[in-house]
């Protein structure tokens, strides 16, 4: 593991917004075309990070929202005997952030590199206030929190009502590609069980 937070590589700005992976997010979650802001770029970062390195850390500030450009995370929580839960795996296309960071708490999960990766780091206070400002920024920032919910509430009725093989199938149809990119050992920490069982699950399935 590389220690990390704040220790990520910062890029320049210099491309064009509409290859921002967080530019097409925010008119996909809108609907419709949103504008441009001047000083837009002063608050959008481009971040690289390499395999293991921590992004951010439980229990730490950290008011901002993150696209994936490119690689594999993973979010995870940390016991006080250093145990490991993955709560889930973000990859392309995705966004993710800590919910209680962003309300002026800490940070209620770690998150981690699985691959080298590339990510676009939007800072949330001014999200917040242009969302107040800008119909089609509220409306984005609304429909992603909509989505954002709607996932968090799907993993969580799977954890209670689902068995393991039924939560191993679900991971397969819902995160298609992602097991031949995530270590057995996180994969079946986010799905609850140790790693042995997890073996005899995909041995059952294939059997």
């Amino acid at each position: 593991m590389v220690p990390c937070s704040g220790t990520a590589r910062t890029m320049s700005l210099t491309f064009d917004k509409n290859e921002l992976f967080s530019w097409r997010v925010l008119r996909a979650l809108a609907g419709e075309d949103v504008p441009w802001l001047d000083g837009a770029e002063d608050h959008i970062q481009l971040l690289r990070l390499d395999k293991g390195q921590v992004l951010f850390e439980v229990g730490q500030p950290h008011p901002y929202l993150y696209v994936v450009r490119q690689g594999c995370l993973k979010l995870l929580y940390r016991g006080a005997q250093g145990d490991e839960w993955v709560q889930d795996f973000v990859a392309e296309g995705a966004f993710f952030c800590s919910l209680t960071a962003l309300v002026g708490g800490l940070s209620s999960y770690a998150c981690e590199a699985l691959e080298a990766c590339e990510l676009e780091r939007l800072h949330y206070p001014w999200l917040e206030e242009t969302a107040r400002q800008q119909q089609p920024w509220q409306q984005a920032l609304l429909s992603g929190w909509k989505d954002y919910a709607t996932r968090k509430e799907l993993r969580e009725r799977d954890l209670l009502t689902l068995t393991p093989p039924q939560r191993y199938e679900t991971f397969m149809r819902t995160h298609p590609g992602l097991a031949q990119r995530v270590p057995q050992k996180d994969l079946a920490r986010y799905l609850g069980v140790t790693p042995v069982s997890l073996s005899r699950i995909r041995g059952r399935l294939k059997g």
